[in-house]
């Protein structure tokens, strides 16, 4: 091959997605695996979702509507923010490539955690930013490690909260505190991918920030809690400018018209969020228990998944998991070679997990 490929392309290590479920079982010659490894809702999407794509099937030959303006209106209405104010994406994550397209450079850098979300630093590098990756402390982000990262030529500073893949989060006052030292140049994106199952008492969203802080960017999807990961539905609400400058970097027709009809029927249907979110509730603390009591340490968490530390490479531990059919993910790729990030399942799925360890541990 000929084609010089850029220097920053070249470096960057390509986001690993985990194999479907039909290829490791025909290569282990297994049935009836058990995915824990993507944070997906146990409870799969919402039947209101369902039943609006099924009333789209006879539409597909017609594009989605190109800003999602009937999603934008209802995200609006839904979280009190102005239509002018949100934007769709691909997934949030998205959102945060776009934030990259259209304020990084080589001349300005971009701050995030190291060991958080690892499509952050990709989504820089594509762009030949530089990226100031700050050491977490104990699995947290240290506010005032970022902050110090933070020079004239920053514009983006990224971290999500709660945190995938430690499941650690900021408490609201300590973010609010934050944002109040961010210089007014810095866009600062806060991912709340897993808002709906953190039940800290002082954990909060930032949204309400969003007047106060013309810098502030909050996302959010609906891959996690309305169970619409398939879809690819993501949204952001940021300063009408922010949005504006957004829109203009923004792929037409991002968002699936599938995508718009569903999320929409799933933001409606409350008592579906409300139920997967119950189960999160009560699951979450008897996967964290069960994994201490067999001598896994446990980060703790406030999502729907729980990062488990074990005695080998996380690697090979992930393959003796595969081998009892149950799939979940290694994390060396974020920084982490002997831990794992298991997602909290209904109970016979925990309790799977949990004998299939303790099997493979001699515990």
């Amino acid at each position: 091959m000929q084609v010089p490929v850029p220097h920053n392309i070249r470096q960057i290590s390509p986001y690993v997605p985990g194999k479907p479920v039909q290829e490791v079982e025909r290569e282990l010659g297994i049935s009836s695996s058990l995915k824990m490894a993507s944070n997906e809702n146990p409870l799969g999407p919402s039947p209101k979702a369902v039943e609006a794509v099924r009333n789209l099937l006879g539409e597909l030959h017609i594009y989605p509507e190109g800003s999602g303006f009937y999603l934008c209106q209802a995200l609006g209405r839904h979280y009190g923010v102005p239509a002018q104010q949100v934007i769709l994406g691909n997934g949030s994550v998205e959102i945060v490539e776009m934030s990259a397209r259209a304020y990084l450079n080589r001349q300005a850098n971009a701050v995030f955690s190291f060991g958080s979300f690892a499509l952050y630093p990709i989504a820089c590098q594509i762009m030949d930013a530089p990226i100031k990756a700050v050491p977490m402390r104990e699995r947290n982000h240290d506010l005032d490690a970022l902050l110090d990262a933070v020079d004239e030529k920053t514009r983006l500073l990224i971290l999500d909260n709660p945190i995938n893949p430690t499941g650690r989060y900021i408490p609201f006052a300590d973010l609010q505190s934050f944002l109040e030292r961010v210089p007014g140049h810095v866009l600062v994106i806060v991912d709340e991918a897993y808002k709906e199952y953190a039940d800290a008492p002082d954990y909060a969203t930032v949204q309400p920030l969003l007047a106060r802080f013309p810098n502030l960017m909050v996302l959010g999807t609906f891959s996690k809690a309305y169970g619409l990961a398939g879809l690819r539905v993501g949204y952001g609400f940021a300063h009408p400018e922010v949005i504006a400058t957004l829109h203009k970097v923004r792929s037409p027709f991002n968002t699936s018209s599938a995508a718009q009809v569903a999320a929409m029927a799933a933001l409606e249907d409350q008592e579906f969020v409300a139920k997967g979110v119950a189960l999160n509730a009560a699951e979450r603390p008897y996967l964290t228990q069960g994994c201490r009591d067999a001598g896994i340490p446990v980060v703790p968490s406030q999502a729907n998944f729980v990062l488990i530390d074990v005695p080998m490479p996380g690697e090979q531990f992930f393959q003796a998991m595969l081998r009892e059919g149950v799939i979940i993910r290694p994390m060396a790729n974020n920084g982490y070679p002997h831990s794992l990030r298991v997602s909290v399942f209904h109970h016979e799925g925990n309790e799977r997990f949990l004998e299939a360890a303790k099997k493979i541990l001699g515990r």
